[in-house]
């Protein structure tokens, strides 16, 4: 990318009704793709360590991907800090959160999930490919319900960058670069960085 590219505004969550209702459409489709085994755990990414623009880094513990070719992707990155986790409670937590697949998997427009692990401020990350910017603004609008929950106030927050594949940004961060001047909201905790 050579021009200046500019990320979906980052808006608030959905009123809970409006979430709560996508998040139970959600789990019904998991339940149909599950029976047609349409989820996938590769290990590729499994281990990987992904250093962002804000000097943490997050390492892969999860990838979740579904049989999908986006027609319009986009990256989106998530980020919460869990309220009342500290020490040995993460690894419990990365065990866990397995159960929490039925929550976004079957979202319209879902692709692919690398699940990061806390980083040096106990943020974790997710980093989606969905097929749709204004799907995933949606996904990660009626999340926001579900992470506040378990969530610090304040800690939540996402990126959606459309037109952007998974793989080609993490083959080559840079792809980023240009969104970086652009966001309204400023912070580098989203941005992948080269190692």
């Amino acid at each position: 990318m050579t021009t200046s590219a500019q990320p979906l505004p980052t808006l608030p969550p959905l009123p809970r009704p409006v979430a709560w209702r996508a998040v139970a459409r959600c789990v019904l489709t998991t339940v149909g793709m599950l029976r047609r085994r349409e989820i996938h755990q590769p290990e590729d990414n499994v281990g990987r360590v992904l250093p962002f623009a804000d000097g943490t880094t997050g390492r892969v513990y999860r990838e979740t991907v579904v049989d999908a070719d986006p027609a319009d992707p986009c990256l989106l990155v998530v980020s919460f800090r869990l309220r009342l986790v500290r020490g040995r409670a993460h690894p419990v937590f990365r065990i866990e959160s397995l159960l929490n697949t039925p929550l976004f998997v079957g979202f319209p427009g879902f692709v692919s999930k690398l699940w990061l692990a806390h980083d040096e401020h106990d943020l974790y990350r997710g980093v989606y490919e969905w097929d749709g910017a204004s799907l995933a603004q949606s996904y990660a609008r009626s999340l926001w319900r579900v992470l506040e929950l378990v969530s610090q106030p304040g800690s939540i927050d996402y990126r959606v960058l459309p037109g952007l594949r998974r793989d080609a940004v993490l083959a080559e961060p840079g792809l980023l670069d240009t969104y970086a001047p652009t966001d309204p909201a400023g912070g580098s905790w989203w941005r992948l960085v080269a190692a």
